[in-house]
């Protein structure tokens, strides 16, 4: 029988197919904590990072996985960090980072678009050029 995949295990698995990114551990303190880097660029599309509930005003007790993304629209930040599961970025506070919740209220559908958005956000020039979406 097998066992249903964590959200973070299908992150791992979404980004290493799409983008072939795997996730790298770069903190000895913090060895759950893993980010997702341009190849070219080094810059992070991604960091996902376990946080006591405490820390994100979220009840009960313990600590959940979150993911950070970059956004390319401010007002896209905006908008959905007024939804439950969305904060502003944990830790990057720089304001187009937000913060996804983890636990399954949010749609995997849903994350790997935000992602997509960090990814082509935080892309370099030449590779902007190659994955720019079509002009409508």
């Amino acid at each position: 029988m097998s066992r249903k995949l964590s959200v973070r295990e299908k992150i791992y698995g979404y980004v290493k197919k799409k983008y072939s990114s795997e996730p790298e551990y770069l903190w000895r303190r913090f060895p759950d904590y893993a980010i997702f880097c341009h190849e070219d660029n080094r810059k992070w599309y991604g960091i996902i990072m376990d946080v006591s509930k405490e820390k994100l005003g979220i009840s009960g007790e313990g600590r959940t996985d979150i993911l950070n993304v970059k956004l390319d629209d401010f007002l896209l930040a905006d908008m959905l960090v007024q939804q439950d599961g969305y904060f502003r970025g944990y830790h990057i506070s720089r304001g187009n980072w937000i913060s996804i919740l983890l636990d399954g209220s949010i749609p995997m559908k849903e994350i790997q678009n935000l992602i997509d958005i960090s990814f082509r956000t935080t892309a370099s020039a030449k590779k902007k050029q190659k994955i720019r979406l079509p002009k409508e």
